[in-house]
């Protein structure tokens, strides 16, 4: 299970749930963490570079990129570069949100990078073209999630401030589905609900992302061996962040 940050958590906690006997390692790329402020062709080297080295170490059934912003830059060249593994993408959940929309005004949540990638927008055209699809790449919201499951707090205008571009109402139609499209935002789902101008439904991929890797992963009668560990690519987590992994069941090795 792969993320820049602590965001797969989300997509951990239920794969757990479909697949209770399978062990899982998560990896966060903290040393690399914010992916925004990198250039893609480095950002490209620097993820399969570091699954070269993580799948040699690890040797997973399956791999899940956790991370819209890796998967939708990176996921056809790790899928060619490391043929014989499985791989399970996240992608913004565009075509659920296209088919569940009553008013046709749907917005997609998303980190800078996944916004401006030429993916996001293909799946716009393919699956959504009959809607008003409204991307918003908010500069700071994943830097706030990860902080906010830590414990840290933040005031209602600021995190207001980030999601309201995601909320249109035009001609006597409101938005009403946003696609969380960074697996971060569904830890501050909550707290979006209480701040939004009016009721949407906040559409979370983390449990298709899931179902797609149990199809992949056939089922055990008894529980695999070993444990759940996380392992950061910084090898040097701070004390709230390791406290935040045993929380989770997960071993920071």
């Amino acid at each position: 299970m792969f993320d820049s940050g602590i965001g797969g958590l989300t997509v951990l906690r239920e794969a757990r749930v479909l697949m209770p006997e399978r062990h899982f390692t998560y990896v966060a790329d903290d040393a690399g963490f914010p992916y925004g402020g990198w250039e893609e062709p480095a950002l490209k080297a620097h993820i399969i570079d570091l699954f070269g080295k993580l799948l040699a170490e690890h040797d997973p059934e399956v791999c899940v990129i956790a991370c819209n912003t890796a998967f939708t830059l990176v996921g056809a060249d790790l899928r060619a570069a490391f043929p014989h593994m499985p791989f399970v993408g996240t992608v913004p959940a565009i075509k659920p949100a296209a088919e569940r929309t009553r008013s046709g005004l749907v917005s997609v949540l998303a980190t800078p990078g996944t916004v401006k990638r030429a993916y996001t927008r293909d799946l716009i055209q393919s699956f959504a073209s009959q809607c008003d699809v409204r991307l918003v790449g908010s500069e700071n919201l994943a830097r706030m999630a990860e902080a906010y499951i830590r414990g840290e707090t933040f005031s209602d205008e600021a995190v207001r401030a980030e999601i309201v571009p995601c909320f249109v109402d035009e001609d006597g139609r409101k938005t009403d589905i946003v696609v969380l499209a960074c697996t971060h935002y569904p830890f501050m789902a909550n707290l979006f609900r209480k701040l939004a101008p009016w009721p949407v439904d906040w559409l979370d991929p983390a449990e298709a992302i899931a179902r797609q890797a149990r199809r992949l992963v056939p089922p055990l009668e008894t529980l695999a061996p070993g444990e759940d560990i996380a392992v950061f690519t910084s090898g040097k987590p701070d004390f709230s962040t390791r406290r935040l992994m045993q929380g989770f069941g997960l071993r920071v090795v």
